[in-house]
Order: C-alpha cells, then structure tokens, then sequence
C-alpha cells in the first residue's frame, strides 16, 4: 500500500462499510478500527421516533467516535496499516439531517471543540449504492433495530453523503459504486475492488465495477 497507513471506509447504512473494512484488513494484514453502533443506547429509539431521540443519539455517537479517535491517537500508525470502518467527520453528515436549528447550533459547538486532534486518513474509500439497494441489503441483515428504518429516510441519507463527499478534499478519496456488486459472496468483485484500492492516487476517483457473478 506504499504510503498509505490509515484508510478510512465510509457510506450510507447498509453499503458494507464494515464488510469491506473486515476484508481488506484481513487482505492487508491490517488493524482494524470498527464502531459499534448497538453499543448506543438511543439507537433503537431513534428509528421509532427520529425526532425525539435525534440529538442525544448523535451526542453519543459524536463523543464515542471521538474517544476512539483518541485512541488511534496512541497508536503508531506507521508500525501497521490500520483500516477504519468509519470517518469521523461523517457524524455531521446525520447531524444535519436529524437535527433541528437549535439542536444543531449546540452540536456544533461541542464538535468544534474535539475536532482539533482527531488523525486524518491516507485514503478514504467512499461506497455508493442506490436506496433500494441498501434497503434490500438492510432487510437481509435483520438487524432488530434497523426495522423501521424507511427509503425515504435512506434517499435522503444517501444524498446527503453525496453532497458532503463532492466537496470533500481533505484526504484522497475514491469513490466506489457497489450496486452492482457484491464483494462480500463474489471473490472476483473483491478481487477487483482491492486492485483499485491499490494504486496510488491523488485528488478523488471514480470506480464503477462491473459485477463478475
């Protein structure tokens, strides 16, 4: 991976952030860093009631996210590749979507104050998919929380990613569209999508495999 040592996998609920992390750290040999999103004890009301539940759901996704950064901190990340299934700076991106004005004045303020130590990635790999895609693979993975989650509320997560990732220029980034793919059960997708991942690049690409099952 030449000078890469921190990757970061980033996309809307149910494009395979996690899965894809997984693989490539196992392909790579890498460290990875996962969050938990079960771990939030708001999460499960949050998607019978958005509204009510909005702000302190993202409160502790802000503050759990950031002690992990805190953590990768103390890491050497030039002694081992270190894959994360998530971007810190994601976390705004549901903000401003769930929020109300007020809500998101106050999140603000507490973001600006730990965003000044948090590692930046090497590379950060965007993964696409259309609503109906991630529906489908949301309802296949039967989380017990995700139920209730509409595609209505995912055409606009998905779109939010979209708009925040078309002006994002901090890391390289790739940007890759899965909804044709299935890198998990497909080795020969896999295998295609590492091989991108691999060469070396500045500013943001664009890959649109083509599925090989």
């Amino acid at each position: 991976m030449g000078a890469v040592r921190y990757i970061a996998v980033e996309g809307p609920i149910g494009v395979g952030k996690t899965s894809l992390a997984g693989l490539l750290a196992k392909r790579f040999s890498a460290r990875r860093i996962l969050e938990t999103p079960p771990e939030n004890p708001f999460l499960p009301r949050f998607y019978t009631d958005r509204k009510k539940y909005a702000f302190q759901t993202q409160i502790f996704f802000l503050l759990s996210r950031y002690q992990q950064q805190q953590d990768l901190q103390q890491l050497d990340l030039f002694s081992q590749l270190t894959i994360s299934d998530y971007l810190f700076t994601r976390d705004r991106i549901f903000a401003s979507i769930n929020l109300d004005e007020n809500e998101m004045a106050l999140y603000e303020s507490i973001y600006r104050l730990l965003t000044g130590r948090i590692p930046t990635p090497d590379l950060v790999i965007y993964l696409q998919a259309r609503a109906q895609v991630l529906l489908s693979r949301i309802r296949q993975r039967n989380e017990e929380y995700e139920r209730s989650i509409e595609a209505d509320y995912l055409q606009t997560l998905v779109q939010a990613y979209n708009d925040y990732f078309f002006h994002y220029t901090e890391s390289p980034l790739l940007v890759i569209d899965t909804s044709e793919i299935d890198f998990v059960h497909r080795e020969q997708d896999l295998v295609s999508l590492v091989k991108e991942v691999q060469k070396p690049r500045k500013g943001t690409w664009y890959y649109v495999p083509q599925s090989f099952g």
